[in-house]
């Protein structure tokens, strides 16, 4: 396990996306990722407190990510087919996919794992730069981190 002990930098980031044999690919040209984990409060507070009080509810994740197209990266081509649950970038029919998220690459640090339906998948295209797309995708079930 060679867990970082210190600060790093992220250009060694990792993607994998569940492409649509069920094979785990790897997601090309990535520029960024974001994961955000919430839990819902649920408020307890009762008559004559004096101040409110919330105790913890449910745990989500959401997330984002930032590439530049690719047309012959399967990773991305099944992000792409994936959006709002389309049955053939699947796995199992559950309307949602595995996804792997490597912050420092994958042979040190974490990684980030779970079930995610792909909520959002932009392009951009402009005369002087690069050609990118943004995908966003939401949780389904827990996230689970494992140090590498």
């Amino acid at each position: 396990m060679a867990v970082n002990t210190g600060v790093y930098t992220g250009e060694s980031g990792v993607i994998k996306f569940t492409a649509e044999d069920s094979t785990v690919g790897l997601v090309g040209s990535v520029r960024s990722f974001t994961i955000d984990q919430e839990t819902q409060t649920i408020e307890s507070t009762t008559m004559g407190s004096g101040a409110r009080t919330y105790e913890p509810g449910l745990k989500q994740f959401s997330g984002t990510m930032d590439l530049y197209l690719r047309d012959d990266n399967t990773g991305q081509i099944d992000l792409f087919r994936a959006i709002g649950g389309n049955a053939d970038a699947l796995t199992a029919g559950t309307g949602s996919t595995a996804i792997e998220l490597y912050p420092s690459g994958t042979d040190t640090g974490i990684k980030l794992s779970g079930n995610v339906i792909i909520t959002g998948h932009s392009i951009t295209s402009n005369f002087d730069g690069m050609v990118e797309c943004s995908v966003t995708f939401q949780g389904d079930g827990a996230l689970t981190r494992t140090e590498l």
